[in-house]
This record gives structure tokens, C-alpha cells and sequence, in this order.
């Protein structure tokens, strides 16, 4: 997902260099979760996977090897910049706003997102869009965080490095906040799922601490915020480098919000 410019909108640019930093690093936290789920679907040869807000290559290559022979994936976000490299090979690659556009033709034995709908402003249209577009007996599969479960970047909060790491996640969830993100939205995901119609709909929820991926992926965020969360009077230039030297260091357990994971199927 990406907003450039404006006031509202996706918070981390896809333009930025850092992004790929991120996707490789959310990539390595969670693809094992995403396809442990996707295999427990039975998603396999010959069927047709949409992938919403595809933003790095990870999952949909997955997901390509998993059809083959005879399936299809398409990957759509409103910037691909990261994906139009893997398209071919049973991968089509779209521009498309899953809140605004039409769902993708054709009826899908899966629907998936990670981490796309806590942050689209008209997430209960994107979510009635992708329902639709499910076969009868397709699956729903939705992971997205929760900062409000678990809000902070150091849960042992143990000293002065912490307590700094912690004032700053705290700033990035103002930020996503102040753009439309519900930073509690992940818990609410099975209810939604059950409103919507869909069947035998389950949940878990997964959040890693002290990963490397995660040292990697905290310092690729703020340096795409470094400059919002100045302006906004969040932190300094100073308390930042001084964050950011503390990360690499590798001696701060830091955390991630928790990914909870729901999902359903249309009724056949």
C-alpha cells in the first residue's frame, strides 16, 4: 500500500528504499505463520489465489508454488513497485484499491492479506469486496496487528535504551493512528469474519520477540518516519540516532505487535 503525500493514508511510503528492507524482514517473521495457514486451507494445484496488498514478492511466490501446475495467483496493490518483477509463471500482477475497485474476475479458491486492512481508511468495503470474490467453498484467510494488545516495542521495559524504544513505537502508532489505522483492529477479525457469512471461521494470533528480523524491520520503519515523527514534535533528530545505534547493537529484546489470524470459508 502506498500514500504519498498526503495527510491521510499508508504511513510507509513504498517508494522508499526501506520498504524493501521491510517486506523482506516481515517476509522472515511471518511467511512460516502465513503458509502454515495457507497448507492448513489445502491450497494446491490448479486453484486461483488473490493476494490483496501484495506489497514485497514472498507471498505470492508461495502461493505460485502451491497452485502449480495449473493455478493462478494475482497479486494487487495500490503500488507495486516490489512485485511487477515476479509477474509470469502463473502470477499476474495489477495496480488496484481493494476499497474502491472491483474485485479481480474469475471467483477465488483463496483470499488473502497480511498487515493491509489495519490500515485502509474503508476497510469494512474492502472487506465485503474480497468476500465476494470468493468461490463457493473458497477461504478467507485475513492476518493483521493489533498494537492494542500488545503496544510496545520492549515489553521488558528494563532501562533508559527501553524506555526510549518504547516512547517511539509509541509516536509510530500516533502517526498511524492520526492516518485512519484502527490499531485494534486484529482482535475483531473472527467476529467480522462470522458477520460476513462465512463458515467455520477459527483465529490465532502470533508476535515474535528478539528475532533479528525484528531489530531489522524497527530500524527500516523509523527511518521512513524519522522525518514525521520530528515534524510532528514526536521525537528529535538526537533521541532517534541515539534509538537507532541501540537497536543495532543487538541487545534489546524488541517485539512486535501481535498478527492475528482469521479465517473462513463461503459456503459451497
Amino acid at each position: 500500500m502506498a500514500d504519498h503525500d498526503t495527510a491521510r493514508g499508508y504511513l510507509l511510503d513504498n517508494r522508499q528504499s526501506e520498504a524493501g528492507i521491510r517486506f523482506g524482514a516481515l517476509a522472515e517473521l511471518f511467511d512460516p505463520v502465513t503458509f502454515q495457514h495457507v497448507d492448513r486451507l489445502g491450497i494446491g494445484a490448479g486453484m486461483r489465489c488473490w493476494e490483496v496488498g501484495a506489497g514485497g514478492p514472498s507471498v505470492p511466490l508461495g502461493l505460485a508454488e502451491r497452485v502449480a501446475p495449473g493455478g493462478k495467483v494475482v497479486a494487487t496493490d495500490i503500488d507495486v513497485s516490489w512485485t511487477r518483477d515476479i509477474e509470469g509463471g502463473g502470477i499476474e500482477v495489477l495496480r488496484h484499491d481493494v476499497a474502491a475497485d472491483a474485485p479481480p474476475p474469475g471467483g477465488f479458491d483463496l483470499v488473502h492479506a497480511r498487515l493491509v486492512l489495519v490500515h485502509v481508511t474503508d476497510r469494512a468495503e474492502a472487506l465485503r469486496r474480497m468476500v465476494q470474490a470468493l468461490r463457493p467453498g473458497g477461504w478467507l484467510l485475513l492476518e493483521d496487528a493489533d498494537p492494542g494488545l500488545q503496544p510496545l516495542l520492549c515489553p521488558d521495559e528494563s532501562g533508559p535504551a527501553q524506555q526510549l524504544a518504547n516512547r517511539l513505537r509509541s509516536g509510530f502508532r500516533a502517526l498511524m493512528a492520526a492516518r485512519g489505522a484502527d490499531l485494534a483492529y486484529g482482535r475483531t477479525l473472527p467476529r467480522l469474519l462470522r458477520e460476513a457469512g462465512l463458515e467455520d471461521v477459527q483465529a490465532d494470533a502470533y508476535f515474535p520477540i528478539t528475532s533479528p528480523a525484528c531489530a531489522v524491520l524497527e530500524a527500516a520503519t523509523v527511518r521512513q518516519i524519522r522525518r514525521r515523527l520530528v515534524a510532528e514534535g514526536l521525537a528529535t533528530d538526537g533521541e532517534i540516532d541515539r534509538h537507532l545505534a541501540n537497536v543495532a547493537t543487538g541487545r534489546l529484546d524488541l517485539a512486535t505487535a501481535p498478527m492475528v489470524s482469521a479465517w473462513g470459508r463461503r459456503r459451497p
